[in-house]
């Protein structure tokens, strides 16, 4: 995965270098002295680092536990996901490549500081607080506020309630500074996401300060409340994303890439039942854009004796941007705020249009399913509990392909979709609930994190004793 990870990187370089001068990519950012590196050569690697760690190993488990796929009975690439079988050797390039990535991150934010360039002081604070949530709801402790030193090879672990408070404290101070006093060069084409639109990386971090508080309501409700209620109402209405992506080896989606081209095969990945199931029962014109033609295979299931030929395969694109936060998914986190904390008023506008966008990605139209009577209708009159059910429900459809493990976490908040009693070969089994693998090893409990990388166990002094199980909550899970 590293390879890949760093011949994107290369890639993206290379086909931006023509649009900005200050690019120089004869030289390796990597193999550069941290001092003298240009922010402009450093941030194309750091985004492309991000894109690749979050698309590519994140992207499959993500979705393999929020069940958009399963593993396919006639192959066993990731028979370990479905089965919740992941130890601390299973994956640990997507931490690695995270934590590379945010080496970048950091010294373009300490070069900023210093130098007092306060637009990449914001772009570098809002990618390092990006990765690093990532890290936390899948590691819960994690090196965050050591990890800021490039020169410690063995910083310590914060708790996840640390990082989530020094993230907020982080996003706040770049917030404060002063954009239109920013000195030297502003971003401009080494900008994959916004091209240097400063006004957008402050959506951005607005968009970030929402996530993080909601995802706090269940075990810090107070601190969710007025987080939310404090905020500036500045929200990202576009897509935060990263679209150079060609269909050629090593220039791709991260997914893509991973799973089909370079595992040389198009069919590890089949339709899960549980979504398939609940878009089919709801007529949901995106269902032949999510799955190719056939029935869908039970989660877990992998050792069916059912023809492979008769399930469906999971549709990936080589040219699927990599959403950072979709225009969709900030919508939604508005609605779910406008719901919790200010009566509903504006809510059901705000859930419509995020429809509306999500559809449009891939098509089709929704102005009938969020018509009055329609599947996807927002329940204007019904309860709040209805409401959230709604847009959470909204936002894990809206999480594939690539950003399962968004709704993996939002899961784990929420309880949402529900989770089913019965096996989903049960005539009872109702569609769309989650079904625990059919092969799991964990004695019925579902997983709630991944287990710290052995590497990271090993050879830092600082990390934790042992690893943990994969059923073990996280710290807002509790």
């Amino acid at each position: 995965m590293k390879n890949y990870i760093y011949l994107t990187i290369l890639f993206v370089i290379l086909l931006f270098s023509s649009c900005e001068n200050k690019m120089d990519i004869n030289r390796d950012p990597d193999l550069l002295s941290p001092d003298g590196i240009e922010p402009a050569t450093e941030l194309p690697a750091a985004i492309a680092g991000v894109a690749g760690a979050q698309g590519a190993e994140f992207a499959i488990i993500g979705g393999m536990w929020s069940q958009f796929w399963t593993q396919s009975n006639a192959a066993n690439q990731y028979r370990n996901i479905d089965s919740y079988q992941v130890n601390p050797s299973s994956y640990q390039g997507a931490w690695n490549n995270m934590y590379d990535a945010l080496g970048d991150i950091r010294n373009i934010k300490r070069i900023a500081e210093e130098t007092s360039n306060w637009n990449y002081y914001l772009v570098a604070t809002c990618l390092e607080v990006y990765a690093s949530q990532i890290l936390a709801d899948w590691y819960d402790q994690i090196p965050y506020s050591e990890a800021n030193d490039i020169t410690n090879f063995a910083p310590a672990f914060n708790s996840g309630e640390e990082v989530y408070d020094l993230m907020i404290s982080d996003l706040n101070s770049a917030l404060s500074r002063n954009l239109s006093a920013s000195e030297g060069n502003p971003p401009l084409n080494d900008d994959f996401i916004f091209g240097g639109d400063m006004s957008k990386w402050v959506q951005f971090a607005n968009t970030l300060k929402l996530k993080i508080f909601l995802r706090q309501t269940e075990i810090r409700p107070g601190v969710a409340q007025s987080g939310i209620q404090s905020t500036n109402n500045n929200f990202l209405m576009e897509d935060a994303a990263m679209t150079q992506f060609i269909d050629e080896a090593n220039r791709s989606n991260p997914l893509y890439e991973s799973d089909r081209r370079q595992l040389n095969t198009a069919t590890n990945l089949r339709a899960s039942t549980t979504m398939y199931s609940y878009m089919s029962t709801n007529n949901d014109p995106r269902l032949d854009a999510y799955y190719g033609a056939g029935n869908p295979l039970d989660q877990g299931d992998y050792q069916s004796t059912t023809a492979p030929n008769s399930i469906s395969v999971v549709n990936l694109s080589a040219t699927t941007p990599v959403y950072f936060i979709s225009a969709e998914h900030s919508m939604l986190m508005q609605a779910e705020a406008l719901v919790r904390y200010s009566g509903g008023a504006g809510a059901k506008a705000m859930y419509d249009a995020a429809l509306m966008a999500n559809f449009e990605k891939w098509g089709v139209d929704a102005t009938d399913m969020i018509a009055s009577g329609g599947a996807y209708a927002f329940p204007d009159g019904g309860s709040m509990d209805d409401q959230i059910t709604a847009i959470i429900t909204q936002k894990w459809l809206a999480s594939f392909p690539g950003n399962g493990f968004e709704s993996f976490f939002e899961h784990n908040r929420t309880g949402i979709p529900m989770t089913s009693s019965v096996d989903q070969s049960d005539e009872n089994y109702v569609a769309g609930q989650f079904a625990y693998s059919v092969n799991g090893f964990t004695g019925g409990v579902f997983p709630k994190r991944l287990p710290w990388p052995n590497d990271e166990l090993t050879r830092n002094q600082n990390a934790p004793d042992q690893s943990v199980e994969l059923t073990v909550p996280v710290w807002w899970d509790n």
